[in-house]
């Protein structure tokens, strides 16, 4: 087919330019892998090393692609009424049962508090509108963990979490940690480690043998370097992992794993909850996780905080972007042929998925680049997308 060829040559043209340091790309309908290529290497500081050609089984950290698996684990949970969409998490999470509003910094510095007005449900949590925010977008939030020592999340620490939320539940919509407290919610709920319940309940289950928050000894021959972009637009390889032994395991983004194994759980989505013979979610269930579950509320632009860590991240600009449980929904057709109603996400060292069940259809692009929303890694993200709906709509006319 002409369009695979297409996408071959446009991750190929980017890695031998060196633009990004690799990349494994990935696309499949309901029944079947429709698209498969991996270019580059794994680390660029090791360029003729044997073994360092990017292999479409590499590793990566697939950050907050963690999230919308954290969310399926989670309404597994509601299906079996051990959790509520609506009820105060408060019951389950004591931690969040007295939510303290941040309203800004007196004149020595020091937060200024006060109660939320209402409290924190897991819709709230699942669509990032209970009001935790990351600092990396947030100077507010930059500005207290400084003040207070309080750690960063991709510590692990459970201090991390112990966090002032930075509007009333249910206001705004403001990217965060809120699905790190779904995976808490998740082990409250079922007696069991997050990575526990994960492996038994949906990796298992999917056959997705490649995905945890450690990395196995055979994962990490198959390991893919981080790589930070400098101001001049070189790529250096950079020393990056999370914590092996964590305090928590990070719900929002811990996960390490493979494309071959995230297609598996997008097709899950597309296939109404059951993959490898299994059905893991009630079909109405996946139905409501692709709802817009923030009303009037829309995704705003993320202004960067922390250059290091990301851009600004402002998707198709212009469009109104809902948010379901736990998926952006761009509402009207993308420049790359994704249809009105699709899911998507990513994670920060610009790895990628789209969801789209009106056209049958899903693609994962995995590289290991930072800062986040990395112009050339969203090139390669928008060719590979692009390149997919043509061999679609080339199928579609021939038949």
């Amino acid at each position: 087919m002409q369009s695979k060829a297409q996408i071959d040559q446009i991750l190929r043209a980017k890695c031998d330019a060196k633009e990004i340091p690799g990349v494994v790309a990935i696309a499949a309908n309901s029944k079947e892998i429709i698209y498969q290529g991996a270019y580059g290497k794994r680390d660029l500081s090791k360029d003729d090393a044997k073994d360092n050609a990017m292999t479409a089984d590499s590793v990566f950290w697939i950050a907050s692609m963690t999230k919308a698996i954290t969310a399926a684990a989670g309404m597994q949970l509601v299906e079996q009424g051990k959790l509520s969409l609506d009820a105060p998490i408060g019951k389950v999470l004591p931690d969040l049962a007295a939510p303290q509003v941040l309203e800004g910094f007196d004149a020595k510095g020091e937060p200024k508090l006060r109660p939320a007005n209402n409290p924190i449900t897991l819709r709230h949590l699942m669509t990032h509108t209970a009001g935790f925010a990351y600092d990396m977008w947030n100077g507010d939030m930059v500005k207290y963990l400084e003040k207070t020592a309080t750690p960063g999340v991709t510590s692990c620490k459970n201090a991390a979490l112990k966090t002032p939320i930075m509007s009333d539940p249910g206001t705004r919509w403001e990217y965060g940690t809120n699905i790190d407290f779904v995976g808490k919610a998740v082990e409250a709920v079922s007696g069991q480690r997050l990575d526990a319940y994960l492996r038994d309940h949906l990796f298992a289950p999917l056959g997705m043998t490649d995905t945890g928050f450690k990395i196995g000894e055979a994962q990490r021959k198959r390991l893919v370097a981080m790589h930070s972009r400098g101001e001049d637009g070189s790529l250096a390889p950079i020393p990056f992992e999370l914590e092996q032994d964590p305090e928590f395991h990070m719900g929002g983004g811990g996960l390490y794993g493979t494309a071959g194994d995230y297609i598996k759980f997008t097709q899950m989505i597309l296939n109404k909850g059951r993959g490898n013979g299994n059905q893991v979610l009630k079909p109405e269930t996946v139905a409501v996780m692709g709802q817009n579950h923030i009303g009037q509320l829309n995704m705003t632009k993320m202004t960067s905080a922390v250059a290091f860590a990301t851009n600004d991240v402002d998707l198709y600009p212009g469009m109104a972007k809902k948010w379901g449980l736990s998926f952006l929904i761009n509402t009207t057709k993308t420049p790359e042929g994704r249809s009105p109603g699709s899911l998507a996400w990513a994670g920060l060292a610009n790895t990628y998925f789209w969801i789209d069940p009106s056209r049958d259809v899903s693609g994962v692009i995995l590289m290991q680049v930072l800062p986040f929303a990395d112009p050339k890694c969203l090139e390669a993200f928008a060719g590979f997308e692009t390149g997919v709906y043509a061999a679609l709509d080339a199928a579609q006319k021939a038949a």
